[in-house]
């Protein structure tokens, strides 16, 4: 029986247009009236889901979840903190280097700010900073040490992006540590190597005393792969990856198609 919904926000529950579909919204809330937990999860940070999670009806409550920072961070939308696994400003600096021996713009991203120590802010960065509602802040490298590092982001233009990860030689002395997702073409996040997606719903799912059995996950892009495959049911949307596809259970709609209202009702709805 499903007992928690994992789902992914951009181009998953929300539309082309960034916004929730009347459909979708009435699917969530049937769903929580059956006791199911719906968990947001995403690589914003939490103010950058706060209004959806208002219109779902799930916002400032102790005993709804969310997860923020492709899983650095698992929490309740009240905002208390269940478990979180941050960078370290050793890590910091040694991204921040990386990002300006490939030309990239690299970013920190937490609760509070979008943080930068390039004075030469990009167009994505700006993109970034409204998307998700929250504020741009230029750092010194030296003032980064006084801030929290969920995730870091490098922000660029898709050429330069995918010009960069072809530079395996400099990439690969990080691979061991830090995990590097594509979750849009201009963005390229890193994590610590054990922060995902599957592995916070699995934290989360333990705490509630529930198993992979009782989760469906919902997911477009790479981000999302590895909360698909530790959930006996992973949806992959109708726009997503063929990685997400080849490793879903089910497929469904596309997000200007009500695919996550329709996954809801087909496959958790008693």
């Amino acid at each position: 029986m499903i007992k928690i919904i994992a789902i992914d926000i951009d181009k998953t529950l929300l539309t082309s247009q960034n916004e929730l579909a009347p459909a979708t919204i009435k699917a969530v809330k049937a769903a929580t009236a059956q006791g199911i937990k719906v968990v947001l999860c995403t690589g914003r940070p939490l103010i950058g889901v706060a209004s959806f999670l208002t219109q779902l009806g799930l916002a400032a409550q102790d005993a709804e979840y969310v997860i923020t920072f492709n899983g650095a961070s698992v929490q309740t939308t009240s905002g208390q903190i269940l478990a979180e696994e941050a960078l370290d400003y050793a890590d910091y600096t040694e991204l921040e280097a990386l990002a300006r021996r490939l030309k990239l713009h690299f970013q920190i991203e937490n609760n509070q700010r979008l943080y930068t120590a390039n004075r030469d802010l990009g167009q994505y960065t700006i993109y970034e900073s409204y998307l998700v509602a929250i504020p741009v802040s230029y750092r010194t490298p030296e003032e980064m040490r006084e801030v929290l590092m969920p995730k870091g982001m490098f922000i660029d233009t898709p050429e330069l992006i995918t010009a960069a990860l072809a530079n395996k030689a400099e990439f690969a002395p990080f691979m061991q540590r830090f995990n590097f997702m594509r979750s849009a073409p201009f963005f390229l996040e890193v994590t610590r190597k054990n922060v995902n997606k599957g592995h916070a719903v699995a934290k989360l799912a333990e705490q509630l005393g529930l198993t992979a059995a009782n989760v469906m996950a919902i997911g477009d892009q790479g981000n999302d792969l590895s909360m698909i495959e530790y959930a006996v049911t992973g949806v992959a949307m109708g726009n997503a990856i063929a990685s997400v596809k080849a490793a879903a259970q089910q497929v469904t709609s596309d997000n200007d198609h009500d695919g996550v209202a329709q996954a809801i009702e087909k496959w958790a709805l008693q």
